[in-house]
């Protein structure tokens, strides 16, 4: 897919709101806790009923490092934010779906596949244009800011790179300086903070 939309980190849809408190799932396969593999393979087979059967139209974006498909891997820990967000093209539309309503990222996979399924629902029984209505303006959204970007840094920048990053940006806008301004402060803090929270 031809977008701005990164895997890694979580790229979370502008003006989505997110979760405050975080529950347990009762997702699983074959009597087992689900797996972040299992959620992915659940939400591709979905989009490919929805007619999205090629790999490059699909972006799924986690805090999980990614595997060399792009695709997150599952050998690692549960990140602190295991938000998860699918970015797709159909037709000329990109259209996602972000969930963070659960604790692990396999089981807000499982809840965007099953999401999905619901809306094939829809569609099977005429509903098409509710559905494309689902997704109306979302192309239209800008593409969502990424911490490094904030700090001006490449997505793989080194925890030093950060701090000298973050450094230099807060000797130009902290409020106590002339000309200072607290909200982009306020925005450099918190990229800062995402991007040291995702290096070991």
């Amino acid at each position: 897919m031809k977008s701005p939309v990164e895997a890694f980190p979580l790229a979370w849809p502008p003006g989505w709101r997110r979760t405050q408190s975080r529950k347990g799932a009762q997702f699983s396969t074959y009597g087992r806790e689900l797996a972040v593999i299992d959620g992915l393979k659940r939400v591709i087979s979905e989009l490919e009923r929805l007619g999205v059967t090629s790999r490059d139209d699909i972006v799924v974006s986690t805090n999980l490092r990614t595997r060399l498909d792009g695709l997150p891997r599952s050998d690692q820990a549960e990140p602190t934010d295991p938000g998860a967000a699918v970015y797709w093209q159909r037709g000329k539309k990109t259209e996602c779906i972000a969930i963070d309503r659960y604790k692990r990222v396999a089981d807000n996979l499982a809840a965007i596949a099953a999401t999905l399924e619901a809306m094939r629902a829809i569609e099977r029984h005429g509903g098409a244009e509710i559905l494309d209505r689902a997704f109306t303006g979302f192309a239209a959204l800008p593409a969502p800011e990424q911490p490094f970007q904030v700090l001006g840094i490449g997505a793989n920048a080194t925890r030093a790179e950060i701090d000298a990053a973050w450094r230099k940006l807060a000797a130009e806008n902290h409020p106590d300086r002339p000309g200072g301004d607290a909200d982009k402060m306020a925005r450099i803090n918190a990229a800062r903070d995402a991007l040291l929270e995702q290096r070991p």
